[in-house]
């Protein structure tokens, strides 16, 4: 579970950034790396450490979970490669909240976890501290010593480009009993204090005395901070499945080294120390860099900018309740908007401004229609077959409301048959030219869960993406396992190629105090956070640059503003 470490550091904007909730310009973004240190006492069980940062509110003074790291196994000095990327104001007292857990079970539900302690501090003291290095005990369990946690925090640079390398090895140590090593790298760059910041680590190459990692790409400022000449250690090891892995030997380079490319200044003779020397009789053995190569690291705007066009289809669970009572969560208040009215207006408000017609298709699952009755889980909420777009925000709430008074509510609520409907169409214009964001406002309850975990797990390779929005008090423990933000979903043995749903709960959002914008404004940044780094994902996986020019789209090639769903 370890890894991904590029997941986080990828999904980065401009440094002066605009916030239009708190009105503030950011003075800076800084990283925020984390390391924990249990010493003896956890021992002896091994531990899957798990790091959560959570945000206070200004106003509201609630905790809200801002991002969780990669769970790393069998050790008592975890030192966290996904970081924190976190916009720094000087003026303000920003509070954290650190939370670690030891992972159980692959549930993302955090009560079915041992607690292992937290600490809070703000993000100024972290900044404030001795070479920006914060060192803080974890408390939060009566009576018990839980170890500490170090947070260092750096100031990201402007650079965005984004290097690619390969290394291969020859003649390791032979660490196993049966002659074999499973070597692992791992990078750091140097810190102004001297110490070092874990940023990258390979896969584990099996049994091999002479590995070939695979390629891998990692943004410059995560390992160098766009300091070419800044010091970067290469560590490798031998895996070991209890999670004591034996030190093979090390190496220091550089940026500006690296950049070399194939050559003879860039095979390092790694040092392997008196006990590689003792037991293989050579001082050293040789690392090589394979291939190094770079490029601009393009953003969300660079392919919105290119013409690329974002395509969004809203869709209803119509089965909860009968909505002429006050019991249902379709029930239409005539003095205030109902949670699926208020989702869709908060999310809608802002997508639409992507969509040059802002006609949009929605659709409504689990009902009866007229006049025969019949069962749908794919209807049009404006009754058009032919033609199920609806004109803005208003036009699908004008819809909305008026299919509520034809349609009779029914079970089951099945999501597979819509998800493949997008993706047929996504599948038609895998060129990039056209982005699908497939928006999904339901009560949580699921009929289908093994054909929708298929559906998703197929679509994770099309142009698109998966909003969904969980209204009601239910639990929504099946939405939350579709979201692969922490467990990558799968289906068949077979993994997502990339995570492209995005689940919050709508009730999470219900302002105390009544101020629904301020409230909706929260819940529209946070259910749209992700789609401008899973569409960047797609577009890098398939190679496609900004400035490329796609092939021109027919409505048979593709979902074009007059074509039906």
């Amino acid at each position: 579970m370890e890894g991904d470490v590029t997941d986080k550091l990828e999904d980065m904007a401009t440094v002066c950034e605009f916030d239009p909730i708190t009105g503030n310009i950011p003075a800076t973004k800084v990283e925020i790396s984390v390391s924990c240190r249990y010493g003896a006492l956890l021992e002896p069980n091994p531990h899957y450490s798990l790091c959560i940062l959570y945000t206070q509110g200004v106003e509201s003074k609630q905790w809200r979970e801002f991002g969780r790291t990669e769970v790393i196994d069998n050790t008592l000095n975890p030192d966290f490669v996904r970081k924190y990327i976190l916009d720094y104001f000087f003026e303000e007292k920003q509070n954290l909240r650190f939370d670690i857990y030891d992972i159980d079970s692959k549930s993302p539900d955090l009560a079915k976890h041992d607690f292992l302690g937290q600490t809070f501090c703000t993000l100024g003291e972290i900044v404030g501290s001795p070479a920006s290095r914060l060192e803080k005990p974890l408390g939060g369990i009566p009576g018990k010593k839980c170890g500490a946690i170090i947070l260092t925090a750096e100031e990201l640079g402007n650079c965005r480009d984004c290097v690619t390398m390969q290394f291969c090895a020859n003649k390791l140590d032979k660490k196993d009993f049966f002659g074999r090593s499973d070597p692992f790298m791992v990078f750091y760059r140097s810190n102004e204090d001297g110490t070092f910041t874990i940023c990258h680590k390979t896969e584990v190459v099996k049994n091999t005395l002479n590995p070939v990692w695979k390629p891998f790409s990692i943004p410059v400022r995560a390992l160098c901070n766009g300091d070419y000449d800044r010091s970067i250690k290469v560590e490798i090891y031998d895996w070991d499945r209890d999670g004591s892995h034996d030190f093979i030997g090390e190496f220091t380079t550089s940026y500006r080294e690296l950049s070399r490319g194939q050559s003879q200044f860039n095979v390092y003779e790694v040092s392997g120390g008196i006990i590689y020397h003792l037991i293989t009789g050579q001082l050293s053995l040789p690392v090589t860099l394979l291939s190094f190569s770079v490029e601009a690291e393009h953003t969300f705007l660079d392919y919105i900018k290119a013409g690329k066009t974002l395509f969004f289809i809203i869709l209803f669970s119509a089965f909860e309740g009968n909505p002429s009572q006050s019991t249902s969560l379709h029930y239409m208040n005539p003095y205030q908007m109902n949670a699926y009215a208020m989702a869709l207006k908060a999310v809608g408000e802002i997508i639409q401004d992507y969509d040059s017609d802002k006609m949009f298709p929605a659709l409504g699952f689990g009902a009866k229609l007229p006049p025969d009755g019949r069962v749908s889980h794919e209807f049009p909420l404006n009754g058009n077959v032919d033609n199920p777009y609806c004109n803005g925000m208003e036009g699908i709430l004008e819809a909305y409301h008026q299919s509520l008074k034809t349609v009779q509510l029914y079970g089951p609520t099945n999501f597979a048959p819509v998800i493949n409907h997008v993706a047929r169409y996504a599948a038609a214009v895998e060129d990039g030219s056209q982005y699908f964001v497939l928006l999904i406002i339901t009560d949580g309850v699921i009929s289908d869960m093994a054909q929708t975990k298929e559906a998703i797990v197929n679509a994770a390779k099309l142009p698109m993406s998966i909003i969904i929005v969980g209204v009601g008090q239910a639990e929504f423990d099946a939405m939350v396992e579709l979201d692969g933000d922490d467990i990558r979903i799968s289906s068949r043995g077979k993994l997502a190629e990339r995570d492209i749903v995005q689940f919050v709960p709508f009730r999470d959002y219900m302002d105390r105090t009544g101020n629904h914008v301020l409230s909706m404004a929260r819940l529209a940044k946070d259910v749209l956070a992700e789609i401008p780094d899973q569409l960047i994902s797609y577009m890098k996986s398939r190679g496609i640059k900004p400035n490329q020019t796609p092939p021109d789209c027919s409505p048979e090639a593709g979902l074009s503003p007059t074509s039906t769903i």
